[in-house]
């Protein structure tokens, strides 16, 4: 049978599709140690998922070096396909076709995917590799800019939205990602900033390389823009599969449960002894949180960022949870200014998606200091608290040591709608640590004494053995159970089986007005 020459045409033009902006431009891509845009997608689906959108789309002829160059696909890869059978959409800029470059038409397809997205209530992955606007195409790739970001916005909170930047994002393109829930950044390859170090330069005087100014360990560590840092682009995917199975399609479904052989009954003598006897004494937070956890699974979100609180995912009898806690061994687990914002914004998300959030508090106070108080600590700690107040979904505390004054009430306490709230005996709830209360409290009484670093040591035991304990809390309601730190997990998940049909809500409002 001699073949239909409308099936060979066909064909031929799926092949010079797949080549992108040549075989030469796709080379280079490799000699950086990039993936071309179609292969991204097909290390990120399930094998054989991905169904391709407007293949045989190409930029509309604008001159300036563009009307006689047709590329079928433009510069922007788009469909949906599955990760873990689940329906997930995607784009994937192409950098070999006019650097990635983003015009009216690559946005167009964009816009495409996520309306679909937003349709279906399924979640949307960008992976971002572009030179930024399409300059020949003027003002219009600036428009088509901000028709991404209006559907970034209204898309927010109700279907995940995820980027990988896997090369360039500078300029407007930046802000695209900053709306979505995650951002990860390839180590060494990708780089986001709103101006290159050549402008900065100019402007001000100041010589940064792109990696030092904009690199993934610069916003992974220092401006807490990405959330992950991947060591390469297979890690990236990887990242991206794992953090997906964590969360529901959208915003109207919970997470998916997944199976486990970790009893839920499963003690461990390891946590009555974990915390220290000297309340300054520092120990790891993250010992804990994996003891709890089945499997010991914990994917940590902005892990090199804000360092003194851990966010992240994991998993307790199958349903997901998110995991707010302090962290001792750095700054003590005090609040500031990042560590307040960085766990905002991950209660609020999980909120978004029905997603239970588990809080350990050991925290001393919000971190005193002019640079603090300047900066709008006010300000900052107000964000968290605001998320915690606001937050609907199932709220579970565990107080392991140290809980003071207006942090306590901040740390998902009772007192803001904290669902159940549980104290090891090791816990400290007070207003302030015996120190500060005993030189506030007896500040004569220790300047009287005759030796008076003596006579504050004595008082402070004292105030320690009368206040610095959990039962006072418990007897007022505060606490809803003292337990044995072995017993941690287990209490945990009956607690969830307890509120997994949990109904609250907010007053009917359009939405509040959080103090950014």
């Amino acid at each position: 049978m001699n073949p239909d020459p409308k099936i060979d045409r066909l064909r031929d033009l799926r092949q010079q599709a797949q080549l992108g902006g040549g075989q030469d431009r796709i080379d280079a891509q490799r000699r950086r140690g990039k993936l071309t845009a179609r292969e991204r997608i097909q290390l990120l689906m399930d094998p054989g998922s991905f169904r391709e959108l407007d293949m045989f789309v190409t930029h509309r002829s604008t001159g300036f070096g563009l009307e006689d160059k047709k590329y079928l696909s433009d510069s922007v890869i788009t469909g949906w396909g599955a990760i873990d059978g689940r329906l997930v959409y995607v784009f994937s800029q192409d950098f070999t076709v006019v650097g990635g470059s983003l015009g009216e038409v690559h946005s167009e397809k964009i816009c495409k995917v996520m309306d679909l997205a937003m349709k279906n209530g399924a979640p949307i992955v960008g992976l971002n590799d572009s030179g930024g606007a399409r300059i020949q195409e003027g003002v219009v790739s600036l428009g088509a800019y901000a028709d991404i970001f209006l559907r970034n916005t209204l898309s927010s909170g109700v279907i995940p939205q995820i980027s990988a930047i896997m090369g360039p994002c500078a300029g407007g393109a930046v802000y695209s990602p900053a709306i979505t829930d995650f951002v990860v950044m390839v180590e060494e390859s990708s780089h986001m900033f709103i101006t290159g170090p050549d402008v900065i330069k100019a402007v001000t005087r100041e010589e940064v390389s792109f990696e030092e100014l904009g690199g993934a360990k610069a916003h992974n560590a220092i401006s807490g823009v990405a959330h992950f840092a991947a060591q390469d682009e297979e890690d990236c995917m990887n990242i991206l599969r794992g953090l997906l199975s964590y969360m529901p399609q959208n915003n109207m479904e919970d997470p998916p449960v997944v199976p486990t052989t970790d009893d839920p009954h499963r003690t461990d003598e390891k946590l009555d002894s974990i915390v220290p006897d000297s309340p300054t004494k520092p120990y790891d937070m993250k010992e804990i949180i994996q003891s709890v956890v089945d499997d010991e699974g914990f994917l940590e979100v902005h892990e090199h960022w804000a360092q003194n609180i851990i966010v992240g995912f994991a998993r307790l009898n199958g349903r997901s949870v998110g995991i707010v806690a302090q962290q001792p061994a750095v700054l003590a687990g005090v609040l500031d200014i990042n560590a307040s914002n960085k766990a905002a914004r991950f209660v609020r998300f999980c909120d978004c998606f029905n997603i239970p959030i588990i809080t350990f508090v050991d925290v001393p106070g919000f971190l005193p200091g002019v640079s603090q108080e300047h900066g709008g600590i006010i300000r900052q700690g107000a964000k968290l608290l605001y998320a915690y107040c606001e937050a609907t979904v199932p709220k579970i505390t565990i107080i392991t040591r140290k809980a003071y004054g207006g942090a306590y009430v901040v740390m998902s306490s009772k007192h803001i709608r904290g669902d159940i709230s549980y104290a090891w005996p090791s816990a400290e709830i007070a207003v302030m640590g015996s120190d500060g209360a005993v030189n506030i409290i007896f500040r004569k009484e220790i300047a009287a004494a005759e030796d008076p670093e003596a006579e504050r040591a004595r008082l402070g035991e004292e105030y320690r053995a009368q206040v610095a304990h959990p039962y006072i809390a418990a007897s007022r309601g505060y606490v809803d159970d003292i337990i044995e730190p072995r017993d941690t997990r287990p209490r945990l998940i009956e607690a969830l089986e307890t509120l997994q049909n949990k109904r609250d809500r907010n007053p009917p409002k359009k939405h509040g007005n959080i103090p950014l």
